[in-house]
């Protein structure tokens, strides 16, 4: 473990100012551009009731089931709050150097995703465009406070959430039955990829530089890790659909986000932890084994549900 002075938030910062101006070379050289219009189909919209006198949304008009509708709400109005994630990063991380430029080009590339969303299901009218409005202004609003203590923390949860926000897009356009939804939702989950690549091999160089401070970042934010939209109206509910529906679940989280992260940065393998360290990787396989018998019993559930019809996914 380097000396204490690098475990202030200077000193991380500063320490792994390096690594993040090569990841950010790496990733400029990885993206590539692409255009929310080109994902709506606008010779298939028609006009909303208003100043364009058009017709008013009814529920009829969507074909999509109302676990996909949800796992769309909660995508779509998570994706709305990013000038709060903005401003949580850039206060973690600044604004100068290579942290800034990364910061910047972050917020640029995750902008896209909510007026590509947006536009794409105002014109397949699968949503309420009054009700999301609504949503929107609500819970922009109330904004995003990040319970992130460090950078250490700020780190391991962007990396853990990346990965998440992934399999939630990508899943979600799977589900929809449109094969322009399917296309999007991959277009923006490479979007969320390439971010997530960034983070965790950032993070890997974080374990490096401090293995026990590092590694007990991650265990705190996995044991008590949240979506960036759990604080939306209704959320516990829709997540519950949305689990039904195997959108994103329990098995999802642990199987395609957490067992894969962990195996990537190494954290089993490592022997540079000290007694600290070791709790801390000890507290994450508690974690993976509550999460799987958590799992398996929302499985049981589901089943039960579907087979005896208490729910349409």
């Amino acid at each position: 473990m380097s000396d204490d002075s690098a475990l202030a938030p200077t000193g991380v910062l500063v320490s792994l100012e390096p690594v993040v101006a090569r990841l950010l070379d790496r990733h400029l050289d990885a993206a590539r551009p692409w255009f929310p219009h080109a994902y709506t189909p606008w010779s298939e919209a028609t006009d909303y009731d208003g100043p364009l006198d058009g017709e008013p949304w009814r529920e009829g008009q969507s074909v999509m089931s109302p676990a996909v509708r949800d796992s769309f709400t909660v995508s779509l109005l998570t994706e709305d709050n990013l000038p709060s994630y903005h401003f949580v990063i850039a206060t973690l991380f600044g604004r100068d150097g290579a942290w800034g430029t990364w910061v910047h080009r972050w917020t640029a590339e995750e902008d896209r995703h909510a007026h590509a969303l947006r536009s794409y299901l105002h014109a397949r009218r699968a949503l309420d465009p009054v009700l999301l409005e609504e949503q929107r202004m609500e819970h922009v609003s109330r904004g995003y406070a990040g319970r992130h203590p460090d950078v250490l923390h700020g780190l391991a949860y962007v990396t853990v959430q990346e990965m998440a926000t992934r399999e939630a897009h990508r899943n979600t356009g799977r589900a929809c039955g449109d094969p322009l939804g399917e296309k999007l939702t991959a277009r923006i989950a490479a979007d969320e990829n390439l971010h997530m690549l960034f983070y965790r091999d950032l993070y890997r160089a974080a374990l490096d530089l401090a293995p026990d401070a590092a590694v007990t970042a991650l265990a705190d934010v996995i044991c008590d890790f949240r979506m960036p939209g759990a604080a939306l109206p209704g959320f516990q509910e829709r997540s519950l659909r949305i689990a039904a529906a195997g959108i994103y679940d329990l098995d999802v989280h642990r199987e395609r986000v957490l067992l894969p992260l962990l195996r990537a940065l190494g954290v089993e393998e490592r022997t540079d932890f000290t007694a600290v360290g070791d709790h801390a990787r000890e507290r994450i396989g508690l974690h993976l084994e509550q999460l799987g018998r958590d799992a398996a019993r929302f499985r049981a559930l589901f089943a039960r549900m579907n087979l005896d019809g208490a729910t349409t996914v």
